[in-house]
């Protein structure tokens, strides 16, 4: 092999090893990559109070957690119950569905049969 050739070898490698670290910064930047998440906690939400002060709101298991946090401690300020159902909390959804009569499958089925 010429020299021409061992630093053309060793350019592309330098490159294809900065391409995959540069592609690795990237994924970890935007959130990507997921951790799983095996412990049961979630954080909800959190509203920034200062420079360095926040409340979050954590659900663990079976319970939903306001949580204090400062520099150098954090703080529990109450104990909620675990949140209902997304499909529960929604107030007339269960009443709709109740009295909603024929669905769309059997109304799209009508309209094809009058054809």
């Amino acid at each position: 092999m010429t020299e021409a050739a061992v630093l053309r070898l060793i350019v592309s490698l330098l490159f294809i090893v900065a391409l995959i670290l540069a592609c690795a910064w990237i994924t970890r930047r935007a959130g990507w990559l997921r951790t799983g998440n095996a412990s049961g906690l979630r954080v909800i939400g959190s509203q920034s109070l200062g420079a360095r002060n926040y409340v979050a709101m954590v659900e663990v298991e079976d319970a939903r957690l306001v949580l204090g946090i400062s520099g150098h401690q954090i703080t529990l300020l109450h104990t909620l119950p675990p949140s209902p159902p997304i499909a529960s909390g929604l107030p007339g959804v269960a009443g709709r569905q109740e009295n909603a009569g024929p669905g769309f499958a059997a109304a799209l089925g009508k309209v094809l049969k009058g054809r």
